[in-house]
């Protein structure tokens, strides 16, 4: 899963004070909450049969990888914008009863994702 990336200069890039707050953190990120309607989409995984979980982390994903910010790493000590951040996540193997870390590149459309 290979990806483009731009390296950030710090020196001129307005979010460094921020930056600055997660740098040393062992794992920096945040999590929110919502409520959020899914009926529509609801309706729309059933009616093609794809898996919820699936279609959903995909549609979040999509969703995020639209927003820039989101889009920022950190690597070898630098700041980077990647062009896409794929997915990763925990997925319950129905017949082992065991969750598997899963790697799925983001694609341009959910069915080609799921």
């Amino acid at each position: 899963m290979e990806t483009s990336y731009q390296v950030i200069d710090r020196k001129t890039w307005k979010r460094n004070m921020h930056c600055q707050i997660f740098q040393n953190s062992l794992e920096p990120q945040y999590c929110i909450s919502l409520k959020l309607d899914i009926t529509n989409f609801l309706k729309m995984v059933k009616k093609n049969n794809y898996s919820f979980t699936f279609a959903f982390i995909y549609a979040v994903c999509k969703c995020a990888n639209e927003i820039e910010e989101f889009r920022y790493r950190f690597l070898d000590d630098e700041v980077v914008l990647y062009d896409t951040i794929h997915t990763s996540f925990t997925y319950l193997d129905a017949e082992t009863e065991l969750f598997k870390f899963v790697s799925v590149p983001m694609q341009e459309d959910m069915e080609t994702y799921i």
